[in-house]
């Protein structure tokens, strides 16, 4: 759940702010962003994805924008729009603060902000940002070079290396017309204990709730972690790799080199992916998964593929 403090909009305000239709309470004072699964009263969240249209029945949110035609037995409050990702995207900037890179102190050529909590025995190494509401845990280092920008909580006896960059911006923007809308990222970043960052990461902040690395995970170097997706604990992800946006990864994941998984998925405990291969759709069954292909001419290519599809029939 995401918002700031001592920001509280009505929904009237809110509804001409995104040019919505509201349908129930018009009296709501809303007062924070939040997924359809963590809101509570005073929450506005927003639905945009069918695949999550069940949320609607069951969330304990204010009110909820919706396209036309939407129904619920719900009694939450609607804002109907014509294209509810875009009225999110909107909206975010009335709960987004500007970011803040002055607050605090040089320290042998380490930023500090002063909202910064370090633990017990960290060690920092030269050309370091440490940005606004971030936390260190004991016995944790942080290789030169590195930045952990914004909304960031690091556990104890972990290693980030050179170069990485942690709590940046997730890639939101809703299409409008020629043009995109930004999504502002409300959300923080949590990593868990004993975990190992390699050089040269990027590991994005929550749009709404947070990115989670649980304890245990090793990173090797540049991999990509995008907003909101949760990492199971011990697991272990090579070089080169990508997770986008959203999806849930359970304990024990293994990833092999140059791979990648697509958003809003779910993957269960205990899965390997071999290097080289992308996962499309969500895994319910532990197991080794590999989809690699030999490189051959374009000609050959084509062929094969036909095959393979006929095959798969």
């Amino acid at each position: 759940m995401s918002g700031s403090e001592n920001k509280k909009y009505s929904i009237k305000f809110i509804s001409e702010y995104i040019d919505a239709s509201i349908v129930g309470d018009d009296d709501l004072q809303i007062d924070n962003i939040a997924t359809l699964d963590s809101a509570v009263g005073g929450s506005v969240t927003f639905l945009a994805n069918s695949k999550y249209i069940k949320l609607l029945e069951s969330t304990k949110a204010s009110a909820v924008i919706v396209k036309e035609g939407i129904k619920t037995n719900n009694e939450t409050t609607l804002l109907v729009c014509s294209d509810p990702y875009l009225a999110f995207a909107k909206l975010s900037k009335l709960f987004s603060d500007e970011i803040d890179f002055f607050n605090g102190s040089f320290q042998d050529s380490v930023f500090i902000h002063n909202s910064v909590n370090l633990g017990k025995d960290v060690k920092v190494g030269p050309n370091v940002y440490i940005g606004e509401n971030c936390e260190i845990g004991d016995k944790t280092v942080i290789y030169p070079n590195s930045t952990i920008l914004k909304d960031v909580s690091i556990g104890q006896d972990c290693i980030v290396h050179p170069n990485s960059v942690l709590g940046s911006d997730g890639f939101g923007f809703a299409p409008e017309k020629e043009s995109y809308q930004k999504i502002e990222q409300l959300g923080g970043l949590e990593i868990g204990d004993n975990v190992e960052i390699g050089a040269g990461c990027t590991i994005d902040r929550g749009a709404i709730s947070n990115t989670i690395i649980s304890d245990g995970v090793k990173l090797d170097n540049q991999i990509h972690i995008a907003h909101n997706v949760s990492l199971g604990s011990n697991s272990a992800i090579a070089a080169c790799c990508a997770i986008a946006g959203s999806t849930k990864i359970g304990k024990n994941f293994k990833m092999g080199g140059l791979s990648g998984v697509l958003g809003h998925l779910e993957i269960c405990d205990d899965v390997t992916i071999g290097a080289h291969t992308l996962i499309t759709k969500s895994i319910k069954s532990s197991g080794n998964y590999i989809g690699i292909m030999p490189a051959q001419n374009h000609m050959n290519w084509s062929k094969s593929a036909v095959f393979i599809k006929k095959r798969g029939k």
